[in-house]
This record gives structure tokens, sequence and C-alpha cells, in this order.
């Protein structure tokens, strides 16, 4: 009875343990819920940004992944629809520009560069970030999960910044985002770079692997970076949102950052293919020649075996009666060899 009651306790005791595990793996992603929805607002007097709690008229509300009740919570509070919110959290959402006149907004969505971290790989990727024009009121950005861009702006380390200038604030974005798809393209053809010198000493799988999820990230950059470009400059024309003389010079950089941006992925794209078709053919061309290699191993062995193979026969043979028949036959198997081995080398069979 004693031991069944240890037993029950045992048990107890590891679903405790599980049950404590559990909700210390997700208790971040428990308390990350409240980090969800965040309200800024360039302080007038000192010029700072601040966070506040309320929705103030000239602040900036950034949305990571909300939840339902977010999403309800916002749009109630400023009196807009649900869908622009939604369509930005959808990760196969294009680059566009959208209106809603009914409430008077305007929607941009981006695309941004995000790396996905991975047990063997880092990949490189876009995802979606939508940006909403709430009247002369608000700007919402809206996005699946956190990222360099917005993350500059939460920090304070973007110059001239204020929440109530929405276009600026866009422009900013533009340029921010542009500036980061050149950081990563960089960060891509070193690390392509290195992957190139470790497959010169040695053809691992793993490196080939690292080559084909970095060409996997340069088609993902380069089709994106088409997409912000036909963005920035359907806004460029002015009929989205106005222009301010200052402005229009931080949407100029931006797209010549983007177009740049464009030339390198490309650039890049077509160095990746060359150096994946050339490591194709190095791989084809070793397999070749081990293959070759093997051939010629099987033609020398099977020299001696077929001699062997002669003189076990139940017939009359050369030798047979000599005391030094066996001494005679072994010399003709490896003079023949050696005959065959030397002939195989002039023809670089064994190299």
């Amino acid at each position: 009875m004693a031991h069944h009651y240890n037993k029950n306790n045992k048990s107890n005791v590891l679903d405790i343990r599980f049950i404590f595990l559990f909700f210390s793996k997700n208790y971040v992603n428990i308390k990350g819920v409240r980090d969800l929805l965040k309200i800024y607002n360039t302080n007038m007097e000192t010029n700072k940004l601040e966070e506040i709690k309320e929705f103030k008229k000239g602040s900036w509300i950034n949305l990571v992944n909300p939840s339902e009740n977010e999403i309800k919570r916002v749009c109630e509070s400023i009196n807009i629809q649900e869908d622009f919110i939604r369509d930005a959290l959808d990760y196969e959402e294009k680059a566009r520009i959208d209106t809603e006149e009914d409430d008077n907004t305007i929607l941009f969505v981006i695309d941004v560069p995000v790396i996905e971290k991975n047990e063997e790989n880092d990949m490189y990727s876009t995802m979606p970030l939508g940006m909403i024009v709430v009247r002369d009121d608000f700007f919402i950005t809206v996005s699946l999960r956190k990222n360099k861009v917005i993350e500059d702006f939460e920090k304070r380390k973007i110059k001239n910044f204020q929440t109530y200038k929405k276009t600026r604030f866009i422009f900013q974005i533009f340029y921010l985002n542009s500036s980061y798809f050149l950081n990563y393209l960089k960060q891509i053809n070193k690390e392509t770079e290195i992957a190139e010198y470790i497959l010169k000493n040695s053809m691992k799988n793993k490196e080939l692997l690292k080559l084909l999820s970095l060409e996997k990230g340069l088609v993902y950059f380069a089709t994106s970076l088409k997409s912000n470009e036909i963005v920035m400059e359907k806004t460029m024309r002015g009929k989205i949102v106005k222009l301010y003389d200052d402005d229009e010079d931080i949407l100029e950089d931006a797209i010549i950052e983007n177009r740049q941006a464009i030339e390198m992925a490309q650039i890049y794209t077509n160095i990746l293919n060359g150096t994946m078709d050339a490591y194709a053919s190095i791989i084809s061309n070793n397999l070749n020649g081990v293959m070759k290699f093997l051939t010629s191993i099987t033609i020398v062995l099977a020299i001696p075996t077929m001699i062997s193979s002669f003189w076990g026969m139940n017939v009359k043979l050369p030798f047979e009666d000599s005391p030094i028949g066996f001494i005679i036959m072994v010399f003709i198997a490896v003079v023949l060899t050696l005959i065959v081995t030397w002939w195989l080398k002039r023809k670089d069979m064994l190299n």
C-alpha cells in the first residue's frame, strides 16, 4: 500500500513539474501580450518622443501582432474600420497603396527585411509592414512581429522625427527600410564569400545548403524591392499624400537607396547563381573522378583474380608439374597487373 502511494505521489510531482515548465517557457509570450499595442506622442514643448496610454491626436499607434481585442479597441477609439489593420497582418500581403473614403484613411503596405532564425542557418526573408494615415489625427503602424525599422523609431535613433508629421514619418520609414535592405544585402554577400571559402577546402552539404538559402533570400529581396519602388514612385506623384519640400527630399533619397538595393540584389543574385552552377559542375566532376578511379581499381584487381581462376580449373595446365609452378603463376599475375596499372596511369585513369 505504501508503494502504491509513492507511485502516485511521484506522478503528481511530475505533473506539477510539467505545468511549471510549460508556464515558465510561455511566460515571456504571455507577458509580451501587454506590449502588442503601444502609443507614442512627440511632446510639443520638449520635442521628445514619449510613450502614452491614451489615444491622443497627433500620436503614433504601433501594433505588433495585435489580439482581436486590441484591434477592436483601436478601431473603436479612433473611429476606423478593421479592414486595413487586418490586411497588414496578412503575411502574403503585397506592397500597395489603398484608400478608404468612408473613414478618410490611407493604407501604405511595404515589405521590410527580416532574419528568420532556425537551427542550421539564418534565413533572409521579408514581411509586410502596414502604415495607416487616419485623417490628420493618427498614424498607425501594423506588423506581424517586431522589426528593426520600427524599433529604430521606438529607440529614438531617428533625427527630426515627430509623430504629428505623418508625411515625413512615412518617407523616413521608406528611407530607413531601403537602408536596411542594403545592409542585409552586404551581409548576404559576406556570408556568400565565407561559404565559398569553406567549399574550396571541403565540399560540405551544410555550406551548399547555406548558399541555397542565401539565393532564396536574394529572390525575396529583389521581388520586395521592386514592389516597394512602385509604392514610392506612386507616392512621389503627390496624389496620395501632400508633399512638402523638405519631406520630398527624403522620399527622393529613399527611391535612390531602393534602386541601389535593387541593382545590388540583381548583381549578387547573378554572382550566386554562377557560383552555384560552378560548384554543381565541380561536384559532378569530382564524382566522375571517383567513379573512374574505382573502376580502374576494379580492373587492376581483376587481373590476379582471373589468372588464379585459370589455374584453378580441373584440366591440364602449364607448370602444374613444376615445383615452382605457383611462383611462376604469381610472377605472371604481378607482371600483368603492373602492365595494366601502368597503362591505366598513362591514360589518366588512376589520378
